[in-house]
């Protein structure tokens, strides 16, 4: 049975290819997701990041380098792996990735930069005849 993780987060930097000779690939990049709470000592919002290295192969590495940059939001289903190797100094190290099986685009780099350029003024939100009460008429 293997673990499943579910991610939403932010892409935190560009994504890192690595081809092979036999035409397969791997991408790397790092998504951060956050969580905040309220400190109801200090009334302050507080913001806690996770950092996850991400890992994507064949076709669905291609297709994150082909749209996806950082900043962009993601969706991502995958398992968690733990390594663990000696490094040239005969350090013990560890790494834990998540291997992306799905993943679903949320937003892209092009989108976040119309709507920061957007001349339209956002909607205004429509009011029930110069009232701020809901009306009392449901359909149902």
């Amino acid at each position: 049975m293997k673990n499943l993780v579910i991610l939403i987060g932010n892409i935190g930097d560009d994504i890192k290819m690595h081809h092979f000779e036999n035409g397969g690939c791997i991408a790397r990049f790092p998504l951060a997701t956050s969580s905040s709470y309220t400190n109801k000592q200090t009334g302050e919002k507080v913001t806690n990041t996770e950092w996850h290295q991400c890992v994507a192969r064949n076709k669905g590495a291609e297709l994150l380098e082909k749209y996806v940059s950082k900043g962009d939001r993601l969706y991502i289903r995958g398992n968690i792996t733990y390594r663990k190797w000696t490094d040239s100094n005969g350090v013990e190290r560890y790494s834990t990735e998540i291997n992306v099986d799905d993943f679903t685009f949320l937003t892209t780099k092009n989108q976040n930069q119309q709507n920061a350029t957007s001349s339209q003024p956002p909607a205004q939100p429509q009011q029930n005849g110069g009232s701020n009460e809901e009306s009392d008429d449901l359909p149902f």
